[in-house]
């Protein structure tokens, strides 16, 4: 093999080992909405592109009417796009989705008020015909996971808006996803329960390497939590910057006060169009 050829073999190589790593790549995609009235489409996305490592803790950061969680809902094959293409892992996100390889947690958990935290973790295994032994085992792991291992037999209305929200994630743990999507799950919740809860996340993540695809529009919660922020502009959304947060981890609350934290919480803001 002459040098030529081993340079092509190399090349080819890294670019396969490099799609292996690409766990979610959006090209070129569009979304928009026609109203009911049958007006003039409302363009919500245009010409996305973006791609999305595996392990990654990636936050979409923009102003409300930005596009960001129609950009979440897209990937988790709850929207439809116009234009463009999705690939997750190489397949489409109706067929991850169908395969369960998708955890979703929205901003309100939809807990259900006759169901104790246990049997609430439960129910998409229920509904997935999970054997119970299996059912049982996972519920007491994740909450586990998520530091609520004494609340198990609690119903929601007995519980904070914070431990709330963690058994939203641990149902959505439950059914051993391989993608997290996260939609504002903490925008509800005051500061001192939402710190801590930063904490926990970056905790459960580090435990167990998913993916993590977290909307937000506070510039300081996605400073702290991702490896990257992906910044959107309205009027339509579009990709406007992408910040690699290059802090070290594990990260803790006093990095915060950090002047490397705070440089990027300015470049962050500084990356806005149109706002």
């Amino acid at each position: 093999m002459d040098v030529a050829e081993k340079s092509e073999t190399i090349y080819v190589k890294e670019m396969d080992d490099y799609k292996k790593m690409v766990e979610i790549s959006v090209e070129n995609l569009g979304v928009s909405f026609t109203d009911k009235e049958g007006g003039a489409p409302v363009v919500a996305l245009q010409n996305i592109n973006l791609e999305i490592m595996q392990g990654e803790f990636i936050s979409l950061l923009g102003p409300s009417g930005c596009g960001k969680t129609t950009l979440l809902r897209t990937i988790a094959d709850l929207q439809q796009p116009t234009s463009g293409k999705i690939s997750v892992r190489g397949e489409s996100p109706r067929e991850i989705r169908s395969q369960k390889k998708y955890g979703i947690v929205f901003q309100n958990p939809v807990l259900y008020e006759w169901r104790t935290v246990r049997r609430n973790v439960c129910m998409p295994m229920e509904m997935m015909g999970i054997p119970k032994r299996d059912r049982t085992a996972r519920v007491t792991k994740m909450l586990e996971l998520v530091g609520l291992m004494e609340f198990g037999k609690k119903y929601p209305h007995e519980l904070s808006g914070g431990m709330q929200q963690r058994v939203g994630i641990a149902r959505a743990l439950a059914i051993q996803p391989e993608i997290l999507l996260m939609d504002e799950p903490f925008s509800a919740l005051d500061e001192f329960t939402k710190e801590k809860l930063h904490e926990d996340l970056l905790r459960i993540w580090k435990k167990t390497n998913k993916t993590i695809l977290f909307v937000t529009h506070n510039i300081q919660e996605a400073v702290f939590l991702s490896d990257r922020v992906v910044v959107l502009s309205p009027h339509p959304g579009r990709v406007s910057a992408v910040v690699d947060i290059n802090l070290e981890r594990p990260r803790d609350l006093s990095i915060k006060s950090s002047p490397e934290f705070n440089a990027l919480v300015t470049k962050v803001r500084n990356s806005f169009e149109g706002v």
